[in-house]
């Protein structure tokens, strides 16, 4: 398995649509296994193709936090919201593409999502809590929208300044 680097924000890469996967080939599930090793390793607990620089409707997630806990790694090809909850969940929520920022995010508090699997089935499940959160946020990623672009104007601003910053600092090395 491969680490692939994650893209930082500002990247036009993270603002594109991405294109539903029409077919699962060798080469997606040897990504797909790629991105649950870069996710582990940044560490995080969600990552989407666009991330990478792929255009692929394509996440992973686990979002297992205890020690002692197996973990439950997911990969969902073309994730779609079925169904959301009138209920909502504030989460403090950050980005593995905006690295040490973090703003709390007004999300529904449960979603029904069916996605392609691994083998190429068709899988519908219903999530909540932080599991809720992390899915809505990866599917937003498919859809060019990033955690901050729920936040007020400013703050947005402020945190993209910051990550211009952190880029021009990475690229002097």
């Amino acid at each position: 398995m491969t680490l692939r680097p994650i893209l930082i924000h500002p990247d036009p890469r993270l603002k594109k649509v991405c294109d539903a996967v029409p077919d699962l080939s060798d080469e997606l599930r040897t990504l797909a296994k790629d991105m649950l090793e870069t996710m582990y390793d940044a560490p995080g607990i969600g990552l989407a193709a666009p991330q990478i620089g792929v255009t692929k409707r394509l996440i992973v997630l686990d979002c297992v936090k205890e020690e002692d806990a197996a973990p439950q790694p997911t990969i969902m090809f073309n994730p779609e919201i079925i169904r959301e909850s009138d209920d909502t969940n504030v989460y403090e929520e950050g980005c593995l593409s905006i690295p040490e920022q973090f703003a709390e995010v007004t999300r529904p508090k449960e979603v029904g999502v069916r996605w392609l699997d691994m083998d190429g089935n068709v899988q519908e499940r219903d999530f909540d809590g932080l599991w809720a959160t992390c899915v809505q946020h990866e599917i937003d990623h498919l859809n060019g929208v990033l955690f901050i672009d729920y936040l007020k104007p400013l703050k947005r601003q402020m945190i993209t300044r910051k990550m211009q910053k952190l880029k021009r600092e990475m690229a002097r090395g």
